[in-house]
């Protein structure tokens, strides 16, 4: 059997049989069947147009190399070439064999001759096994190359052929091919790929932008499921996505295109696997594109000198260069001469069509326009205004590369080495042009590929999970230098690329893509990028985008970036705790009404849910900065998300633990917050601080990203201020009334040396409560006085406060020296040495070396600047125990006191003779002050330790101590003044004579002077 393939005139048919007698064939008995048409050809003037028969069509590398001169079955081809048509039935096949042992290993030898003896004999045992099929053709080995023995080979079946037939015949070849001499050895392998088995149809000649294609490809066999490729710069899957449906339907594969574009033009492949043999099919999409068109002038802005002049403008229009072939028109509105034209020469990487002309200072504003027409005449175009600088109009002049601008305009350059835009507006002050600031909105050239293959990585080219691996491979190799994204631009970009994955994947098992996904956000977060961030706008919770005009997007960096990451958690598979820079995950699962923890850097975080899930938890460092807070408020914790595989809503209790950035300043409320995506805000919605015992613990009803926020400003007491202002002038006031009392009736009083204790005691605690009293209410207000006189006061009222305290002292330890030794008396010079002693120079001792041990009396050691008093850091801790430890021990020695004078008191019989019923009377008088004045003080004090202790964020408790205290602390000098002055009754009567023999001596004079005048 001969297969012939024939150039021949169509009149030459008829005498076919004889023409291939002679120079072919040397049988008499030759006979000529089944005689087809393929191709048919005709002269025209650009050479010969061929048209394919029914039932055979063009190979597909010469609709690829003849891409313009072809239009579904016809071709124009130059004279010299002669393509035919192929059979729709015919069967392509390329092979590979691979051959164990020594056999063939000729076939790989220097030498021709064995080369050529070794092909032959290979050739022929795959003759006697494929010549069988049948519409065999012919078959023909190429290449050999090392690895046992692998000869690549081609085969062509002129007729339709089983699949079936095709795999026994190779599997027929193995075993005959086997190395006979190695009985134990292995059979020859031959994997095969075939074309002609599987027909695929695509749509004939060029097809129009943005419009609809379908390519499908069947075969006469169940060979299984197909898969698509397609072949533009690079190969990729097709798969079910934005832009593609793949649709099986028994033998037959269909690829529906929504949006036929650049992406979709190239070679489609449709391959069938079974077994050891790949069955395909190829075609080649031609699609017709149309361009994005960036239009500008140069100059910008011309600049007119006079109001006739006529300006000489180029009008650009740039375009990416592709495929296509566009006719480029002109049009133009109030131009006042003729445009040239110039097309591009060179075919560069950007393609710039130019036209020149002039236009005019006056309005109307000229207008160009330049439209692209596409092989199937759809159209794309572009505008642009020309405005001109007039005479009389402001304008910016030209700084650097930024050229003449007329004010209230917007100058707009294309960046350099980057994608994007950057602009500049000129803004109009007092008739000048001012240039504004620059918006950048570059973008460097390796992020913006990675967001562009973000947005496409669901349009159905490839696989979403490994086109997610490719773009968060390259997103965490480009993050990873900070220089590359030190922008807000950039920033802006990398964000976008998170944003664009979380809402395309459903899962990420792949833990390479895990990774990458951690890695690159930690990278965002990195310190050194915080103004990238665009923190000047944060606050109000808005940042301009730079996304270009018509951006709705007000939405800040940070909360974008936030739900993002938060949602590729959620779907990404974590198989151990995963720590990055600035990013932590751990997954937990939880059984049934458990609790669960997770830590993430330094923060617990413990879930009780009522049902089974697995819970991730994350935590991000630096986010907290960048999320929008009111000015009242600032973060104090890292932001820490938690949520559940089943997304629970209800019916959970989170508990987090928090380590604080910053010490919480006292009676600073601290607010625990989640972000509602709803307000686009912090919320306190179902979340409870536990208060200042538990100050970084937060407790919420809800799964959600959590956060500590810390005011600003302390929580106040509504009138304190009022309250010790008008307490302290009263005791002010008291004080000094009591002093002038004191002094005045001082010889009526002092009439026993128990008397003169009691009223030296009383003066000198006067005088000691009235300069702390003065420095209470000359630092009330801290913030307003110098350091130096905030510790100055700190200072007085240290000493003043704990001399006060020491002249009780004096009194409750001399009255029991009397109770307990009646029959020794203290002499007044010596009592007031003692008193002295111990009333001033304790105090002053303790005073001076807590000053020196807390380094000099610095601030925050030995007081606090923001209370101008001692400090209080804990139990035992601070400054303020120097003042608490000394006074309790007073008052316990003062209680005891009394106790003991007391029951001496009682036993009158035993120690009270009555000729001392005046000592024991003034006993009992100087034991009435002891008792008064160690509740009034002690009582303070007491309130006032608790208020050291008691932070304003323990709720009522607190501000009803803190009024106690001030109330006690400010009114002190008055109940003095009641008490111990007024309130004693040998004062009062002593004050009364006083002001009666004042009264009889001033009448008596008045007498005697009336006797006087009458006399004369």
């Amino acid at each position: 059997m001969y297969y012939v393939k024939l150039i021949i005139d169509k009149s030459a048919i008829d005498n076919i049989t004889a023409i291939l007698k002679t120079p072919f064939v040397r049988d008499n008995k030759l006979i000529v069947e089944k005689l087809d048409f393929t191709t048919t050809c005709k002269s025209v003037s650009a050479g010969k147009k061929c048209t394919c028969s029914k039932g055979y069509r063009w190979r597909d590398r010469v609709y690829q190399s003849h891409e313009n001169d072809c239009s579904g079955d016809k071709c124009t081809f130059t004279q010299n070439l002669n393509p035919m048509c192929i059979s729709d039935n015919t069967v392509n096949i390329n092979g590979s064999l691979t051959l164990y042992g020594m056999s063939y290993h000729e076939c790989l030898s220097n030498k021709e001759d064995k080369v050529i003896n070794c092909t032959n004999n290979l050739l022929q045992k795959m003759k006697e096994v494929y010549s069988t099929l049948s519409g065999f053709d012919s078959i023909a080995i190429g290449n050999y190359s090392v690895g046992s023995i692998i000869a690549d080979f081609t085969m062509t079946i002129a007729a339709p052929i089983s699949t079936d037939k095709l795999s026994s015949k190779s599997k027929e070849l193995e075993k005959k091919l086997k190395d006979p001499k190695d009985a134990n050895g292995l059979d020859a392998s031959i994997f095969l790929e075939t074309r002609g088995i599987v027909k695929l149809s695509i749509p004939s000649g060029l097809v129009l932008y943005n419009s609809n294609a379908t390519i499908s490809c069947s075969t006469n066999e169940d060979l299984g499921k197909p898969k698509w490729h397609l072949k533009t710069d690079y190969t990729n899957v097709i798969t079910t996505g934005t832009e593609s449906e793949v649709i099986i339907n028994g033998n037959e594969s269909t690829v529906k295109l929504n949006y036929t574009s650049e992406r979709w033009a190239g070679e489609y492949t449709c391959t069938y696997k079974k077994g050891h043999i790949s069955h395909k099919a190829s075609a080649v999409l031609r699609v017709s594109l149309l361009p994005n068109i960036r239009i500008t002038t140069d100059p910008s802005f011309p600049r007119c000198q006079r109001s006739n002049d006529l300006r000489h403008v180029t009008v650009k229009c740039e375009i990416r260069n592709s495929s296509e072939t566009y006719k480029v028109n002109w049009d133009n509105k109030n131009v006042d001469s003729k445009i040239d034209t110039f097309v591009p020469s060179s075919p560069e990487k950007i393609l710039s069509y130019e036209a020149k002309t002039f236009v005019g200072c006056q309005p109307p504003i000229p207008n160009v326009t330049c439209t692209f027409k596409n092989r199937l005449n759809q159209t794309r175009k572009a505008e642009i205004e020309i405005i001109t600088i007039n005479v009389n109009d402001a304008y910016c002049e030209a700084d650097g590369e930024w050229e003449e601008t007329k004010a209230n305009y917007t100058a707009v350059l294309q960046c350099k080495n980057a994608a994007g835009q950057k602009k500049r507006k000129c803004n109009e002050e007092n008739q000048r042009g001012i240039w504004g600031p620059v918006e950048s909105a570059c973008v460097n050239l390796e992020v913006h590929d990675v967001l562009e293959r973000a947005i496409t990585a669901d349009v159905g080219l490839g696989e979403l999970a490994d086109n997610a691996a490719i773009v968060f491979s390259r997103l965490q190799n480009v993050t990873n230098s900070t220089d590359k994204i030190n922008s807000f631009a950039n920033m802006n970009a990398s964000v976008e690329v998170l944003v664009s994955m979380s809402s395309k994947l459903n899962h990420i098992h792949n833990e390479s893509t895990v990774n990458d996904v951690l890695e690159s956000s930690s990278n965002l977060l990195e310190e050194s990028l915080s103004s990238s961030w665009g923190t000047d706008n944060t606050k109000s919770g808005h940042l301009k985008t730079n996304e270009g005009e018509g951006s709705s997007s007000h939405v800040s960096l940070a909360e974008r970036y936030l739900s993002s990451v938060e949602q590729l958690i959620v779907v990404a598979n974590f198989t151990t705790a995963s720590r990055k820079k600035n990013i932590e995950v751990e997954e937990r699962n939880c059984t049934q009404g458990s609790q669960c923890t997770n830590k993430v850097f330094n923060v617990n975080v413990s879930l009780h849910s009522s049902i089974p899930d697995s819970v991730k938890t994350a935590g991000m460092k630096q986010l907290e900065k960048y999320l929008p807070y009111n000015d009242t408020v600032e973060p104090n914790s890292i932001v820490v998300t938690a949520t559940t595989k089943g997304k629970q809503t209800a019916g959970v209790k989170v508990t987090i633990d928090f380590a604080l950035k910053n010490p919480r300043a006292p009676n600073t409320q601290i607010l625990c917050v989640f972000w509602c995506n709803n307000t686009r805000s912090w919320s306190q919605y179902g979340c409870k601080w536990e208060g200042p015992s538990e100050e970084g613990r937060c407790v919420c009803e809800h799964l959600s990203s959590f956060a500590m926020l810390v005011s600003k400003t302390p929580l106040t007491i509504p009138g304190i201020t009022e309250i010790t202002y008008v307490g302290l002038s009263v005791s002010i006031v008291s004080l000094i009334i009591s002093l002038v009392i004191e002094m005045s009736v001082w010889s009526a009083l002092v009439k026993t040396n128990s008397l003169y204790l009691r009223h030296t005691a009383h003066i000198n605690i006067s005088v000691c409560l009235l300069v702390a009293d003065c420095c209470f209410l000359a630092s009330s207000t801290p913030e307003k006085i110098d350091q130096i006189w905030c510790k100055t006061s700190v200072v007085l009222k240290h000493f003043c406060y704990l001399s006060m305290f020491f002249w009780m002292l004096c009194l409750s330890t001399t009255l029991l020296h009397k109770a307990v030794f009646p029959f020794h008396n203290l002499s007044k010079r010596n009592y007031l040495r003692f008193s002295l002693v111990l009333g001033y120079v304790c105090p002053l001792l303790i005073v001076v070396i807590t000053f020196i041990a807390n380094d000099g009396g610095a601030e925050d050691l030995y007081f606090s600047r923001r209370t101008c008093w001692l400090v209080y850091k804990g139990f035992m801790k601070g400054s303020i125990h120097t003042f608490l430890i000394p006074i309790g021990i007073i008052i316990f020695v003062n209680v005891f006191s009394m106790l003991v004078v007391i029951m001496k008191l009682l036993d009158h019989p035993k120690n009270i003779q009555k000729s001392n019923e005046k000592e024991k009377t003034a006993a009992k008088t100087v034991m009435r002050s002891v008792i008064l004045l160690t509740p009034i003080f002690g009582g303070t004090w007491i309130f006032g330790f608790a208020v050291t202790i008691l932070d304003l964020t323990h709720g009522d408790i607190a501000f009803v101590v803190n009024y106690a205290f001030t109330l006690l602390n400010a009114f002190q000098g008055l109940f003095i003044l009641l008490t111990t002055c007024l309130g004693e009754k040998q004062t009062r009567e002593a004050l009364l004579n006083r002001f009666r023999n004042k009264t009889l001596a001033s009448t008596a004079s008045s007498s005697t002077k009336l006797d006087s005048t009458w006399k004369k």
